[in-house]
């Protein structure tokens, strides 16, 4: 672990941050979580699916 790390983490523990900033990324996890879970329930739309067109002359992996 890099040193630096260590010294992030004296500096948050003596200057923690606002209940505004922890509330703030507390809401942000809950949207990543609730996207994922919608995603797991009932999957990815096919209309948000690329189209796999390739450009003239390029061959598709």
């Amino acid at each position: 672990m890099n040193p630096r790390w260590f010294l992030r983490m004296k500096r948050w523990a003596t200057n923690p941050p606002s209940w505004g900033q922890v509330k703030f990324v507390l809401a942000i996890l809950a949207v990543c979580l609730a996207l994922y879970a919608v995603e797991r329930v009932w999957g990815w739309p096919d209309w948000l699916t690329p189209n796999r067109l390739s450009a003239p002359g390029r061959v598709t992996r």
